[in-house]
Parts: structure tokens; C-alpha cells; sequence
């Protein structure tokens, strides 16, 4: 017998058996969570129900070979090992590109971040002043206890710069008023050097300037999958594939059944796949919990059907470039417009477009999923689009040659007055089914940042090897200020990664 073989078979008896582990989606938490396992020599199968694309809200879709993005993905992080997984996977296709914002409001553009005089003169010595006086009035007399969007940043800002700079926009992402947003997501994405934090700093210079109290500058650069971030994942799939494990696109999960002490996984167009030990799910919460057996009880059913996500739909224009703006994407603060963010996917990497001649921009309109905006035909979308973009100065109609419309189905999670009662109530009713991960955005109704997602399931993936619960995903930190802020790479984790549990809260090994 073979020197190999024979070694083999002496310590075969002694060898961990390769756990089996269902992943239902294949956007970045998913994949993460398959090509860390898969690596480990696990069986993963991921399960996608699109047949085409793989990386989720995170894809690149293509018409005529022009490469757009859904939503805009910075590749940045203050996390190591995200930094690492993504060097891992696409090496030198990714590329450095500058970092390059702007808000449209009262038909001006402002540099974002904000530079000081330049938004003093814009704004007018006038409204400069009574910004300052509103800012004065909330700090002296402050809204106890704020519970709401509006009451937070007021506090935060003052009455009058929440007018101008939050409102508007906010709404229009949200589709609610200002009021009925919880402060819970203030507090997420608005903190640290975030949008607010750069008007606050234009407006309001700090006394002390020391590296301790001063917020670090806004990132002037950021890292891009050559031909968009759906490269990535796509390349992440390969590399899964070569390690063994599986992703099978076109396949839909239809329930998700736990049964003598394993999972079967039930799918939409395919015989069932059983004998999993752990399911790693992405899929919309409220799609989730309806499809789990043993069944939920009556309260938590009712708390995931209560949970809501905001859609919204990309309005593609392809033109002749005039370079009216070189900026990855413009904020609209301008309610007379319905469009509330326009991209530049030339600006994300030149190689997202097949002509050096030709400009594509991306119009983004927030809403909900059947409303008149969505079912909107198309052409109807294009011309609002054509229109909008000239009403704001940012190209002429008749320069389009051709237009294309992606819509996007709960992009955002939203934070309503009880989403996180509902969400408590689901953490809990889970607890009794063992080897269930929920992971990434939708998963988890956390409206996380790409890295953020990503270190759930590298959390979710580090607790299978090991057959036991190191760390509690819930508390991977969803706040934005690491991303709009400090060096790239610059902690292994930090704000990303919770402290490992108890000792005494783990559960058994597999």
C-alpha cells in the first residue's frame, strides 16, 4: 500500500467528518459564508433563485456591454479580514478609484464633504446664520428622549439644518414622514463622519483639534472590482466551485424543515436535499420565517409579516459624455424632482462601459414595491428619467441614445417605532432551532453596509468550524462611521466583530 494511503487510512478513524451545510442565497453574506466553509473542506451547497445573477443587491447587471451597479458599493473597510477576503478573491482587478460626492439643494451643488466657505457662500450669510442660531436652540433647550429621525437629528443639528440637509432626501429614500422613522437608524448610519457629521464640521468648526476629539477625514479613495462589484462575487463563485462546493443558480427554497436532529432543505423546482447540519439563510426575514417547520409560533409569524423593506429602481441613460460631472454619484435634496440619487458608473471604473465616447448614469428612485412608481412601464421611467436630469443640470435629453430599468426589491430594511421589538421577538423563537444562521442585510433586517454582511457570515462560518456559538452574529455593529472613516484595514475587526460569548452561553458540539 502507498506510503500516502497507508497514512491516510491510520488517521481516517480520528478524521472530523466534513459537517453539511445549506446556504439559501448567494449575495456577499452568503457567498462569504460558502467560500470560508467550502476552503475548510465542508459540503456547501448555496441556493440561489436567480438565474443569472449572483452577488444580490451587490450584482452588476449589463445591457449592450455597458456594467452598472445597484446601489453604489465602496469597497472600504476598517475590517482586516474583510480587506483580506476581498484581496483574496479578485487580487489585482481591483482597482483604486477617487472618492467624489456632491448634494444637489436649491439648484446648487455642494462638495461633499462640505467644505466650509463654500457652503457658507452657498447658503447665503443669512440662512448661515440662522442655521447657527437653530443649531444654539437645540443644544440649549433638546427634545427629551428622542424616539424618532426628525427629534434625533434636530437635537443633533438644530430644526433648521435638518430642513435642508436631511429631510428631503430622507423621505424620499424612506417613503415616510421624517417623524415615523426611528432614531435607531440615526444613530446607525448617521454618526461618526457621515453625511451630518461633514455639515456639522463645515458649519460648526470644533475648538479642539486634536487627533483624539477631531473626526478623521472622509475617505478620499476606495477600492472597485474592475468591471463592478458583481465581479466579485462572480469570481467568489469559481473559487467556491474549485474547492468542492456547490452554488446552484435557478433554485428557489420553498421551506426549510428541521427534523431528527438535521435539515431538509425544500426546494421550488428540484427534489428536496436533506441530512444538512446547519442552514446559513440571507433571505428576507419575512420570507423566512413563514417557511420554517417545525412552525413558528403565532406571535413570532405575526412579528416577521410586520417587519416592511423600501424598494427602489435604477433608471439607466446612456449618453453621449459631455463630462457634465465626474462625481461616483450626486445626492438630491430637491423635492420639485422625484429622482433621489444620480450615479456616474463611468466614475466608478472606466471599464464599466464599452465606449470612452459614451456616459452612463443611473437615476435612482426610491419605492414601494407596486406602487405607480414601480409598475411604471419602462418608457414612462426613461422619459422621467431624461427629464429630471435636465431639470437638474446634470445633462441634456437629447444626448440619450438608449435607457434601461432595473428595479430592486427590498433594498432597505425598514426601521420603523417597532421593528426591533419584532426583531427581539424572532432572536428568541430561534433559539430552538439549532444550526440556523441568519446572515447578512435581509437576513438579519439590518441595514448593514456589504463588510458588515460579510462579517456576519464570517462570524456564522468561524461558529461551525469550531461546533459551538463563539460569537453572537446579532451583535456585529451596524453603524456607518467606520466606513466614512480612518485607514483602510486599520483593525482586525474592530467595531465590526462582538466579543466572543460566555462561556457558559455556548451549546454543544455537532
Amino acid at each position: 500500500m502507498p506510503a500516502n494511503l497507508t497514512k491516510c487510512a491510520i488517521f481516517a478513524p480520528f478524521m472530523e467528518k466534513a459537517k453539511r451545510i445549506a446556504v439559501i442565497g448567494a449575495g456577499p453574506a452568503g457567498l462569504t459564508a460558502a467560500y470560508l466553509l467550502s476552503k475548510a473542506n465542508q459540503e456547501v451547497v448555496v441556493f440561489e433563485k436567480d438565474p443569472k445573477y449572483v452577488g444580490g443587491i451587490s450584482r452588476t447587471e449589463s445591457y449592450k456591454g455597458y456594467n452598472f451597479d445597484i446601489g453604489g458599493h465602496r469597497f472600504f473597510s476598517k475590517s482586516k479580514e474583510v480587506e483580506d477576503f476581498w484581496t483574496e478573491i479578485l487580487g489585482d482587478d481591483l482597482i483604486d478609484r477617487p472618492r467624489s460626492s456632491r448634494i444637489y439643494y436649491n439648484k446648487k451643488f455642494f462638495a461633499y464633504p462640505l467644505a466650509a466657505m463654500e457652503a457658507l457662500t452657498k447658503l447665503g450669510v443669512i440662512e448661515s446664520g440662522l442655521c447657527v442660531a437653530s443649531y444654539l436652540k437645540a443644544k440649549a433647550f433638546p427634545i427629551k428622549d428622542p424616539q424618532n429621525f426628525e427629534d434625533w437629528v434636530t437635537n443633533q443639528f438644530g430644526k433648521r439644518l435638518f430642513n435642508i440637509f436631511f429631510k428631503t432626501y430622507t423621505e424620499k429614500v424612506w417613503g415616510t414622514p421624517c417623524k415615523e422613522i426611528s432614531a435607531d437608524w440615526a444613530a446607525q448610519r448617521i454618526k461618526g463622519l457621515s453625511l451630518s457629521s461633514a455639515i456639522k464640521n463645515a458649519v460648526f468648526k470644533p475648538k479642539n483639534t486634536s487627533k483624539d476629539k477631531v473626526i478623521k477625514t472622509l475617505i478620499d479613495t476606495f477600492r472597485y472590482p474592475k468591471y463592478g462589484p458583481g465581479m466579485m462575487w462572480e469570481v467568489c463563485v469559481e473559487k467556491i466551485k474549485g474547492f468542492g462546493g456547490e452554488v446552484r443558480m435557478n433554485t428557489g427554497v420553498s421551506s426549510i424543515e428541521y427534523t431528527d436532529g438535521s435539515w431538509n432543505v425544500n426546494l421550488q423546482n428540484a427534489p428536496t436535499e436533506s441530512g444538512f447540519d446547519y442552514v446559513i439563510s440571507s433571505a428576507p426575514i419575512r420570507e423566512l420565517i413563514p417557511n420554517i417547520y417545525p412552525k413558528v409560533a403565532p406571535k413570532t409569524l405575526a412579528a416577521s409579516q410586520d417587519l416592511k423593506y423600501r424598494d427602489f429602481l435604477t433608471v439607466v441613460l446612456i449618453m453621449k459624455d459631455k463630462n457634465v460631472f465626474s462625481d461616483n454619484w450626486i445626492y438630491i435634496h430637491d423635492p420639485s424632482v422625484t429622482v433621489g440619487r444620480v450615479q456616474n458608473f463611468k466614475s466608478w471604473s472606466p471599464y464599466m462601459l464599452p465606449d470612452p465616447s459614451m456616459a452612463c448614469y443611473g437615476l435612482e428612485y426610491f419605492c414601494f414595491e407596486g406602487d405607480g412608481l414601480w409598475t411604471s412601464s419602462n418608457e414612462t421611467l426613461i422619459d422621467l428619467g431624461k427629464k429630471e436630469l435636465e431639470q437638474i443640470g446634470l445633462g441634456k435629453a437629447v444626448d440619450v441614445t438608449d435607457g434601461y430599468v432595473v428595479r430592486q426589491p427590498k433594498a432597505y430594511p425598514v426601521y420603523d417605532s417597532v421593528y426591533k421589538e419584532n426583531i427581539d421577538v424572532i432572536k428568541d423563537e430561534l433559539k430552538n432551532y439549532p444550526g440556523l444562521y441568519l446572515v447578512g442585510r435581509n437576513g438579519m433586517h439590518k441595514y448593514n453596509n456589504q463588510d458588515h454582511s460579510m462579517m456576519t457570515a464570517m462570524l456564522a462560518a468561524k461558529n461551525i468550524e469550531a461546533g459551538q456559538e463563539l460569537f453572537d452574529l446579532w451583535n456585529v455593529n451596524g453603524d456607518a462611521e467606520y466606513h466614512e472613516s480612518g485607514d483602510r484595514g486599520a483593525e482586525e475587526g474592530g467595531r465590526l466583530v462582538p466579543g466572543k460569548l460566555k462561556k457558559n452561553s455556548s451549546v454543544p458540539a455537532k
